[in-house]
């Protein structure tokens, strides 16, 4: 449920919480949307800043440690509209930050800060002469439910996480977020496919989980999501599976899958590691494609 905040004429941050690599929101503005990423609430060293229609709505920035000269500066002329919410996603993966148009999956904004630090806040203000009206997605609690939500069960499990079964694009509570496509958060979920159980990446906003098989993306609205889950991407190289990886599904012959993740055409996708073949297979546009480089999940 999006959450609206009033920023006034004032350089001032309000601080959230971030989670998940990607920060969307719709502001409604003439000019000086300023958003922070920060590894605590509050301002300070390291920081980024982005700062959409700065100077009379006439370009964007992005701004390392409150210090000149801007690290990356693209002209924006009217980006920004005090009559109407415009919307935007900021994301941070891979040491790179993106800031883009809702909708769309390329971004206009991209700074590549080689060793970023962990990104726990982001931060909203609007200033020079202009005042703002955000609507943001409401922070999640910190603490799994104490009692069933959306008519799920409670997850059970640790390590690795465990699997809830769901449908028609419901997610459960404590679902693992595994990537982004646009502005949409994705969530690792699996679905069975032609006999096989494999992993792939539930897309709320279609109901479905997209699996990659047979060279074809194909969508499924009954599958199981990856809740409560605590553990880390781990770069995969020439083909080989870390100590650790963790099993979530196997093909119909009996070899285990593994869940991988790519970034591909601006997304982050979640898809099956087949250990036979040495890569990573996502859906993405209908289609089954395959990556040698990728990320697999690892149980802490």
């Amino acid at each position: 449920m999006p959450i609206e905040i009033n920023t006034p004429d004032k350089l001032e941050y309000q601080f959230f919480p971030a989670s998940g690599g990607v920060f969307t929101f719709k502001v409604r503005s003439p000019k000086d949307a300023h958003i922070a990423l920060a590894p605590g609430p509050q301002e300070g060293t390291p920081m980024f800043e982005i700062f959409i229609g700065g100077w009379e709505n006439s370009k964007s920035v992005i701004r390392k440690d409150r210090q000149k000269p801007d690290v990356v500066e693209i002209p924006t002329a009217g980006i920004l509209d005090a009559g109407e919410f415009r919307g935007f996603w900021v994301r941070w993966y891979d040491n790179v930050i993106t800031v883009g148009h809702a909708g769309d999956a390329a971004a206009f904004l991209s700074y590549d800060a080689v060793d970023l630090f962990p990104v726990n806040y982001v931060g909203i203000c609007t200033g020079w002469g202009a005042t703002g009206t955000w609507m943001l997605d409401e922070p999640s609690s910190p603490t799994a439910p104490s009692a069933p939500v959306m008519g799920f069960s409670n997850p059970i499990g640790n390590g690795p996480g465990c699997w809830v079964p769901a449908a028609n694009g419901e997610t459960p509570p404590g679902a693992m977020q595994g990537g982004f496509d646009s502005s949409e958060q994705l969530y690792i979920a699996r679905a069975r496919h032609e006999g096989d159980l494999i992993p792939g990446k539930l897309h709320p906003s279609h109901g479905v989980v997209y699996v990659a098989w047979g060279g074809g993306e194909h969508g499924h609205n009954e599958y199981e999501v990856l809740c409560e889950g605590g553990g880390l991407w781990v770069p995969v190289e020439a083909g080989n599976i870390p100590p650790g990886a963790f099993p979530a599904g196997e093909t119909s012959e009996g070899e285990p899958l593994f869940i991988g993740r790519v970034t591909h055409d601006g997304t982050v996708t979640v898809g099956k590691v087949q250990p036979s073949h040495g890569c990573c297979y996502i859906p993405y546009g209908g289609e089954e494609l395959m990556y040698k480089e990728f990320e697999i999940y690892v149980a802490k």
